[in-house]
């Protein structure tokens, strides 16, 4: 067994085929036949069921994939959790959820970036579930999510801010009373699948109000579009920190206790990258602080 071995491993879960798997680790199809062989003969286990098309694990072969993504995160970590700079250089995958790609991350990653020159941080937008199952099977190093009701054992959650929903209209709508906009207006949806549309959609049933959905859509960008279109009205989390050349949208709060989205950061309980994890939410921290993405924030070093 070598640690290659494993990564093709893994790589065949991620992709789905050998021949999948065989791009992304290099190698040709036949050597990743190979290598699934030779584990296999070496342990003495099926890890795939061979009577499918696509390569299907057996139920050991997924206990066997998840210890070796363990082994392969260890193994990757070997170096920064000894060395002095304590892994403040190299790759570090972040995942984040999309409302927070145009203010707060990139925001936070220019800070970084200034700070730590030799530190790259990778990232990767998604949805909260998503992301937080990749954090789960090590893909990810961390993820800022909008934090779910549920949160697994294995995983640490770092509270960062707490945005309120508002209500948002273009110029041409009138009135100030968000509830009866909301009942007399076309309304664009934040998707449900998402944390923020749940909370959404549990606030408007919480409160009896009945919309006509026009669209859902999953990107604020694309929502805050369709609004400044005079398409519709939408709610959406009052971001933290305001992206810049914003679009000049009306904001009317919901109550006066509007219900609320936590954004945190989520890690693993088991990752060695303490000192990094410790920076990023520092400069996630700093970023809420300053609260406006604008070409003077990212200037220089904060």
């Amino acid at each position: 067994m070598s640690i290659r071995m494993l990564r093709t491993l893994i790589a065949i879960a991620d992709h789905g085929t050998f021949s999948a798997a065989a791009d992304a680790v290099f190698v040709t199809h036949a050597a990743v036949s190979q290598q699934m062989r030779a584990l296999e003969e070496q342990w003495q286990v099926q890890i795939f069921n061979r009577a499918t098309r696509t390569p299907e694990f057996t139920p050991l072969g997924l206990a066997i994939l998840e210890k070796a993504r363990e082994v392969v995160q260890a193994y990757d970590d070997i170096v920064p959790s000894v060395i002095g700079d304590d892994g403040l250089k190299g790759e570090f995958n972040l995942g984040a959820v999309p409302t927070s790609m145009t203010g707060l991350v990139p925001l936070a990653s220019a800070m970084l970036k200034n700070k730590y020159t030799d530190l790259h941080v990778s990232l990767y937008p998604g949805l909260s579930n998503h992301l937080i199952n990749q954090v789960e099977r090590n893909l990810l190093n961390a993820a800022l999510i909008s934090k779910p009701s549920v949160i697994s054992k294995s995983l640490s959650w770092t509270p960062l801010a707490e945005e309120p929903m508002v209500l948002i209209a273009s110029q041409d709508v009138e009135g100030d009373d968000a509830q009866e906009i909301l009942r007399t207006h076309p309304f664009i949806r934040f998707s449900r699948d998402a944390v923020v549309g749940d909370i959404i959609e549990n606030w408007l049933q919480s409160n009896n109000i009945s919309v006509v959905d026009t669209m859902e859509l999953i990107s604020l960008e694309s929502i805050s579009s369709m609004v400044m279109a005079n398409l519709g009205v939408s709610i959406v989390p009052d971001p933290c920190v305001v992206p810049m050349n914003g679009l000049p949208l009306r904001k009317i709060p919901l109550s006066t206790t509007p219900p609320t989205r936590q954004l945190g950061l989520i890690q693993s309980k088991s990752s060695t990258k303490t000192r990094v994890l410790e920076e990023v939410t520092n400069a996630l921290r700093e970023a809420i602080d300053v609260g406006l993405f604008s070409s003077d924030t990212i200037s220089g070093p904060h």
